[in-house]
């Protein structure tokens, strides 16, 4: 299956890295979005982060215009419908992601290959709302897309082989690492990652040790790049919570009980980053630890 054209549906975080590396890797790319302020916030975010890798010798202006130039914007959903290969890269949530993929089926070609950027949620339910579940698979980029190395490939149930190596094709031409994982909650690093953060969450419930003593020593004593605390405010507070539902609900184990604390600062409106107050809080020069 030869794939010349991406659609991305989502221009948020996951969304305009996903376009970024897609567009300088040679596809041309229709990023969509319900918002009109969102795409021209992603086109911008794109521009500056293409900007940063010529400062650095990454590539050259040439290949941050001709990168520039393979993006098209649009609010319209029907427009992804014609891509080669579709990645919805929306909200973490199952409700949302359902409308987006029953809207866009009248509107496909048919051998347009299906693909959710989901970090935890089946994707044989995902595809068992398409018309086409043999060419739907999970296509998990990780944050910071242009940076990070490695994209999980999910199977479904009905996913074929052809559909399968189109997307490892597709990943080795942007230079990434390949990691396939079953079709079961959270995949493979979330699986691992998630909880470890939800475990700090408790050791901080229960006073085990303050924000700063926790992050200081996983950075310190595992040699982690940074603290599962200062992690999970850069993953979303919300989007940690939502992957620790899915794997209390999908496998039923209280091990994986959400921390109490979590949802308390989801509850508040206290996200991380996105929100300037998680675990630290931003809106001065320096992050300072809420607890």
């Amino acid at each position: 299956m030869g794939v010349a054209s991406i659609g991305i549906i989502g221009a948020g975080q996951m969304g305009n890295g996903i376009a970024h590396v897609m567009a300088l890797a040679g596809y041309d790319v229709v990023l969509n979005d319900i918002s009109e302020d969102s795409l021209n916030s992603a086109l911008a975010r794109i521009e500056k982060n293409l900007e940063r890798q010529v400062s650095r010798d990454a590539i050259s202006e040439d290949d941050k215009q001709t990168a520039l130039n393979r993006i098209s914007a649009s609010l319209h959903l029907p427009d992804v419908g014609q891509t080669d290969l579709v990645i919805e890269a929306a909200t973490e949530n199952e409700d949302v992601k359902y409308k987006i993929f029953e809207g866009l089926v009248p509107h496909l070609k048919p051998d347009t290959i299906l693909t959710s950027n989901t970090s935890s949620i089946s994707i044989t339910r995902l595809a068992s709302r398409t018309d086409r579940p043999e060419k739907f698979m999970g296509f998990h980029f990780m944050n910071p897309v242009p940076i990070m190395k490695l994209v999980e490939l999910i199977r479904g149930i009905a996913t074929d082989d052809a559909t399968y190596q189109t997307c490892l094709g597709i990943v080795q031409s942007l230079d990434k690492t390949a990691a396939s994982a079953e079709d079961f909650p959270a995949f493979i690093v979330n699986r691992i990652l998630i909880p470890m953060i939800n475990e700090a969450c408790y050791t901080l419930y229960e006073g085990v040790g303050n924000v700063a003593s926790i992050d200081a020593a996983m950075k310190l004593g595992a040699n982690h790049p940074m603290g599962p605390l200062e992690l999970a405010d850069f993953i979303g507070l919300d989007t940690c919570l939502a992957i620790m539902n899915v794997l209390h609900d999908g496998l039923a184990d209280t091990k994986y009980r959400p921390c109490p604390l979590l949802t308390k600062y989801v509850e508040a409106g206290w996200l991380g980053r996105k929100s300037k107050r998680g675990f630290y809080d931003y809106r001065g020069d320096q992050p300072v630890p809420t607890r």
